[in-house]
This record gives structure tokens, sequence and C-alpha cells, in this order.
């Protein structure tokens, strides 16, 4: 099954966005966050993944059109993210899925990977309606999410090798989410490094680590988007 690209208005604008509707029809929204590499395939596959197992997933495009391949690129499109701008995306598309007709309820779930990671949690700090948000790895050094706005169940998944998150930035994060008073549960994986979720990329890739994070991410999502109310339609 795949998807396909759609236009999000955004404030008198617009950006593309990746959606694949669940199987079935309709199914609760879950907000896909790209990794620095842009909107890439692989991003989107993670859609129609999602989307296999009944949730209809959309990912906007942050870099506006732009992809890399180039970690030097990709680090420089990352560190030239508007932070504002990126927020107006994500919120006008979080009100783009929650009005699609393949979209149960009333609140969404998030999920970012890497930078995205990261811009889970700031779209969760942002918008009351995101109920359930997963940060894998993420990492942004201009990003600072809100936890004391925050109203979702929060999930982490780490790799206890990544240099670029490690083990004593994951706990920090940790305890900041929990002195916040937000519900937190981090996964740390062994013999994992930054990235292990992305099969795109051998070298990165932990089979064990990404198929029990995968298991976990659509647990926690039915329980926490299961009773989201009735929707906008």
């Amino acid at each position: 099954m795949s998807g396909s690209r759609v236009t999000v208005p955004v404030n008198g604008r617009s950006i593309e966005a990746y959606v694949s509707p669940a199987v079935g029809g309709r199914g609760p929204g879950i907000i896909v966050i790209q990794e620095w590499w842009g909107l890439v395939p692989h991003i989107e596959a993670i859609c129609d993944r999602y989307a296999s197992e009944g949730f209809t997933a959309l990912a906007p495009d942050l870099y506006h059109g732009k992809t890399t391949k180039s970690p030097d690129e990709a680090g420089k499109l990352l560190m030239a993210l508007d932070v504002e701008s990126a927020a107006r995306d994500l919120r006008s598309a979080i009100s783009y899925l929650l009005d699609h007709s393949a979209t149960l309820g009333s609140t969404v779930g998030s999920v970012g990977f890497c930078m995205g990671g990261m811009l889970s949690l700031f779209a969760a700090g942002g918008n009351p309606e995101v109920a359930a948000c997963i940060d894998y790895y993420g990492v942004h050094p201009n990003i600072h999410p809100d936890f004391g706005n925050m109203q979702s169940k929060v999930l982490g998944f780490f790799g206890a090798e990544d240099q670029m998150v490690s083990p004593p930035v994951v706990r920090e994060l940790e305890a900041k989410l929990k002195a916040a008073g937000r519900s937190a549960e981090f996964h740390t994986y062994d013999g994992a490094g930054h990235a292990f979720f992305n099969d795109e990329r051998p070298e990165a890739y932990v089979e064990s680590a990404a198929t029990d994070s995968w298991n976990r991410s659509l647990a926690f999502f039915r329980v926490h988007l299961a009773n989201n109310g009735p929707g906008r339609r």
C-alpha cells in the first residue's frame, strides 16, 4: 500500500506532506516527523507501515522540498531550520490530519526520528491535540519543548552506543520530563547507535532494536489513541 502527496495550508502559504490513510478506511491519526535528511522515501514508508496497522499517518515536509543524502548537507539543513516556521507547519499538519476523512478521533499521536524526535516532543508541548508522543533518538540544539504545557504521554527509544544522543543526555531529558510531571517511558538498546531504526542505512540499522521499538510504538498508540473522542467528522 502507499499514500500520496498533499498540500497543507499554513497561514496564507502551504507546504507539502505525505499522507497514508488507514487500512479499512479510517483510523487514529499519527504525525510522522522526518530525520535531518528531509521528507525522503524512508519516512513515507514509515507512514505506510502505520497505515497498514490501522492508523492514518501524515508526514509534513519541514524542509519545504529540500532533501539530501549528504551528512554535511543534512547538518546544514538541520541548523538552518526555522523553529517558529516549523511550529506553524506542525500545527497546521495536525489540524489537516484531524480534518482528514480517514482520521478518527479528536487527538493524534506524534513520532519523530533524529531531528524529528525532538520535534515530536516540541509538537506535543505546543499542541494539546497530541495525546501520545514518541521520540526516536531526538536531537536538535535549538529546539526546546515546553514540557510544562505538554499533555501527552511520552515514549522514547535510544541506542546505548549513540554518539549524538549519549546515555547521559537521555537521562537528562528523562529527568526534565519527569520533573515537569510528564509520564515518560524510555528504552535504551544495547549494541545500537544513532538511527538504529532506519533500515535503509545498513551501517546503522539494528533489527532487534528496530523490531522491539516498532512493536512497542504500535502498542503505545493503540492504548493512548483508542478512546480519543468522536473526532471532527
